[in-house]
């Protein structure tokens, strides 16, 4: 089957926050972070499946090198991504409908 990602308004809002941190930390590692993320989007785009459902309907990806999670869900032949948010952060509290 040939996936097709959508990626929420929300997950896209999480991903540039965290890229402008990342880039005020050190010039370039907000580029980094974006490349670790695409690399981690595209082995998920080949198996979405692979990842089990971790919370009300809710699959994660994790990145390699920054400590991220990717909360997406499957839908006929979409993979909706939801939120890209840090390990450390509420993740149930965030994944409620309206945030």
């Amino acid at each position: 089957m040939k996936w097709r990602l959508v990626v929420r308004p929300r997950a896209e809002t999480d991903l540039r926050d965290a890229r402008n941190w990342y880039e005020s930390q050190r010039a370039g590692l907000g580029a980094e972070f974006l490349a670790e993320i695409d690399a981690t989007i595209q082995v998920l785009i080949r198996d979405p499946q692979r990842h089990p459902v971790y919370y009300r309907g809710f699959r994660r990806v994790l990145a390699r090198r920054f400590p991220y999670k990717l909360f997406y869900r499957l839908e006929d032949d979409r993979i909706i991504m939801f939120r890209i948010l840090h390990v450390r952060r509420d993740h149930p509290r965030l994944l409620r409908p309206g945030n």
